[in-house]
């Protein structure tokens, strides 16, 4: 996936009602539950009352339905008639199964309407219907319903079955998403695109560009080392770090306070702690993150570890650079690498950091 327009790239769009960007991103909107392409002829939602999504998916997923005016998921004009009757008897009857049976009993081939939806929508018909059924779920469940209850209210002949297909989409029983025991995630947006975000109730574990390539082997990783379901939903760490991202991207906050987790390697941790320690506005080499833990000679696995780093800006791997001052490498993009330091006020050709007195900067 290509690297998503900025917030007020997307608002432009929004405002514009510009066509160009139908399939770069998708607007949902909280108070009707609806979500629609940018291009949409609607009247346009306050700003507070916008969330934006990379995927039709995701949007799916979070409990959003499809607009019926723009039809954000039809890349190729309106749709035939009979996947005009499927999408319509979905949401006549979004909470109940649809079966093959159901849908030969509407003259359509099964096999037709899964060939289509993977080729138009991303995901087969069921996969759809599935996305379709659980984010509605998952959004009783944030309410406070009883799993039972939301179990057979939404097509599922037993609160077992329903767990299954909750936990092989979230990545973990829905029972998880109260008792305290669970990862919770969502989408912030910032001034470099949409952010993954993930926290315990302990203290935020993954700040990642949405749109990075090794994002699934990070989600992956974080729930190996939590041992965790992932589930959608937000806490009081991730409200902090709402408003804080929101200050440092006006320029106006330096010093990050909320706790963080990052389990690794103690390699990793090694290098990890010694990047929370750069100030911000400042910059060094990878030589010089190595020589400071220690690990002259170790700059390639220095490297790696700053690949592997699950908390971004936080934990400032864009603070490290070639030892000629130019960018380098950065998961996240070299644009945003650049951003980020220019927002920071940091030259990346000086402003080198003389680790001895890293230890005192600002915590990070």
């Amino acid at each position: 996936m290509s690297a998503l327009p900025s917030v007020n790239e997307m608002q432009k769009a929004l405002t514009r009602r510009d066509a160009s960007y139908d399939g770069i991103f998708f607007l949902a909107v909280r108070t009707t539950g609806v979500f629609c392409r940018p291009s949409c002829p609607a009247r346009k939602p306050r700003p507070r009352n916008i969330e934006f999504f990379g995927r039709g998916r995701d949007a799916l997923l979070a409990g959003y339905r499809p607009c019926k005016r723009c039809r954000p998921l039809d890349t190729h004009g309106r749709p035939p008639g009979w996947v005009e009757r499927l999408l319509s008897a979905i949401e006549k009857r979004p909470d109940q199964k649809l079966t093959d049976a159901d849908v030969r009993a509407m003259s359509i081939d099964p096999t037709r309407a899964r060939r289509y939806f993977t080729e138009h929508y991303g995901m087969t018909f069921q996969a759809y219907h599935r996305a379709r059924r659980l984010g509605r779920a998952f959004a009783m469940i944030r309410q406070g319903a009883d799993l039972t209850d939301v179990a057979l209210d939404h097509g599922y002949q037993s609160p077992s079955g329903f767990r299954d297909a909750f936990a092989k989409t979230f990545g973990g029983p829905p029972g998880r998403t109260r008792d305290g025991t669970c990862i919770y995630s969502t989408i912030l947006e910032s001034g470099v695109g949409p952010l993954l975000v993930a926290a315990t109730d302990e203290a935020l574990c993954l700040l990642e560009f949405c749109d990075r390539r090794a994002l699934e082997s990070q989600v992956e990783a974080l729930r190996r080392r939590f041992d965790c379901s992932i589930v959608p939903g937000t806490n009081r760490h991730i409200d902090l770090l709402r408003k804080e991202l929101d200050q440092y991207f006006q320029g106006k906050c330096r010093r990050f306070t909320v706790p963080l987790a990052y389990p690794g390697t103690p390699f990793q941790r090694l290098v990890w702690d010694a990047l929370r320690k750069i100030p911000c506005g400042r910059t060094i080499s990878y030589e010089e993150l190595a020589r400071s833990i220690g690990k002259p000679h170790a700059q390639r696995a220095v490297g790696r570890a700053n690949g592997e780093n699950r908390i971004a800006i936080l934990i400032p791997c864009h603070r490290v650079v070639n030892k000629d001052g130019q960018l380098g490498g950065y998961g996240g993009g070299l644009w945003r690498k650049k951003f980020l330091l220019e927002l920071e006020g940091a030259d990346a050709a000086r402003g080198r950091l003389d680790f001895s007195t890293a230890g005192e900067a600002t915590r990070n």
